[in-house]
């Protein structure tokens, strides 16, 4: 049972590595033997997280919406770990405007960060992800992805979109190398600095409106992304788990 967990000798890229969910998933693979390059747009945090988790991981300051620094975020991993045999795109913005109110601008950072940063991101790695025994992507998107949302269109749209490139990555790259399998992890809600931005009030409903009738900690989702890139799932792709305290059926 342990070996099903045993990440030792593999490498992961995480998105959005230094703070919440991201944060956390790097933590939970360091802990299971990974090499961990943690990726976030401020120097000072990845260099901060990358001390904090220790000699097996490293910080590589990366703008999302900017394909030459994914470029050199795959270049940097491979150069230090040797390779590259998981992905996890948890990078992600949340900008919020109402229908009428829509801005080029922000729509194209939206989709810069949330989509096409991360497509890019597993085509620059998939040379190395090819060449590994245990290759596994997995995409952060959000249970908004299936629901109506007010306000918040562009991120859930963002997501929903990055849900059907889970179903195209696994479709296309099951069959490279030894097999590449790609899932989505959607979350409900979780107390990260997203969601604590949008107040006090938003944050009692959110958790009122899960089963469990509480938001996550960060830390909860360590245990479905371990799951989805260890051997333990080796026979599952293009599927979404959703870890959302029951929010959907409820």
């Amino acid at each position: 049972m342990r070996a099903l967990y045993n990440l030792t000798g593999r490498t992961a890229i995480v998105t959005g590595g230094t703070r919440g969910i991201g944060r956390a998933i790097a933590g939970g693979l360091v802990a299971a033997g990974a090499n961990v390059a943690v990726a976030s747009r401020k120097a000072e945090a990845c260099a901060q997280t990358a001390t904090e988790l220790g000699d097996n991981a490293i910080g590589v300051p990366t703008q999302m919406g900017e394909l030459a620094d994914i470029d050199a975020l795959v270049a940097r991993t491979v150069d230090t770990f040797g390779g590259v045999d998981i992905v996890i795109n948890n990078a992600a913005n949340a900008l919020a405007q109402w229908i009428g109110e829509l801005t080029p601008e922000a729509w194209q950072k939206a989709h810069d960060v949330n989509v096409r940063g991360p497509v890019f991101l597993v085509q620059a790695a998939l040379p190395h992800l090819e060449r590994s025994e245990h290759a596994a992507v997995v995409n952060l998107i959000s249970v908004g992805a299936f629901m109506f949302n007010v306000r918040t269109g562009m991120y859930a749209g963002a997501k929903a979109a990055m849900w059907a490139w889970t179903h195209t990555m696994a479709a296309e790259l099951a069959h490279k190398g030894n097999g590449i399998r790609v899932n989505a992890l959607a979350p409900g809600p979780v107390e990260t600095d997203m969601m604590l931005a949008n107040g006090e009030d938003a944050l009692r409903r959110s958790g009122q409106a899960t089963l469990l009738g509480r938001h996550a900690q960060p830390e909860e989702m360590v245990g479905p992304a371990l799951f989805l890139v260890s051997d333990a799932a080796s026979y599952v792709t293009g599927q979404v788990l959703v870890a959302d305290g029951g929010m959907l059926p409820h």
